[in-house]
């Protein structure tokens, strides 16, 4: 568990939950929320499942939501279902800046997706992003390549992920969490 929050020690990090995920073999949903009410049925969802959880909140959805409110909404959630492992994750943060905002919001876990600059510019924001985070407890998945479509308000080409290059992004930036690009789509997408 994440000793950042001595009040709320289910607040877990992404690390912390894939990690465990990972060595007892299975699976944890994902589920963006954009209001309270989303918020509400995930948590239900997951604890009537005894499931750890992650809560993703877009930038966007940050950026329309005023901070106090979802500071304690937040830490509703945690209140809540204290036997709950849960982590609070922003979902494609563009820069530094958003970022920090999130951390200091009270989330476990940051992404910082910085693929649609250079690779030297996203391994350089990368790692501004980890040093800030590892320093407050908070875990950081990064993005390498790029599917195309409409991700927030960033557009993009694909660019698939190149393992070696992988290999070298994560020795250099010391994520803890890898978004690769592969074939698969998400975001808006316009199909012929």
């Amino acid at each position: 568990r994440n000793s950042r929050d001595a009040e709320f020690p289910n607040l877990t990090t992404l690390k912390q939950i894939l990690e465990h995920a990972r060595d007892n073999q299975y699976g944890v949903g994902a589920f963006n929320i954009v209001n309270m009410e989303a918020l509400q049925a995930v948590l239900s969802a997951a604890a009537k499942k005894n499931s750890p959880v992650i809560v993703g909140l877009s930038r966007g959805a940050i950026s329309y939501t005023e901070k106090v409110y979802l500071k304690h909404l937040m830490r509703a959630g945690l209140e809540m279902y204290p036997h709950l492992p849960i982590c609070y994750h922003l979902d494609h943060g563009d820069s530094f800046e958003s970022c920090k905002l999130a951390i200091d919001l009270g989330m476990s876990s940051v992404m910082i997706d910085a693929s649609h600059h250079s690779y030297e510019e996203n391994i350089a924001i990368t790692k501004k992003v980890v040093e800030y985070a590892h320093a407050r407890g908070v875990s950081v998945e990064a993005e390498l390549g790029t599917l195309g479509g409409i991700e927030e308000d960033v557009t993009g080409t694909v660019c698939l992920t190149d393992p070696a290059q992988a290999k070298d992004f994560v020795a250099r930036t010391g994520i803890d969490a890898l978004a690769i690009a592969i074939g698969t789509s998400h975001g808006s997408v316009k199909f012929k």
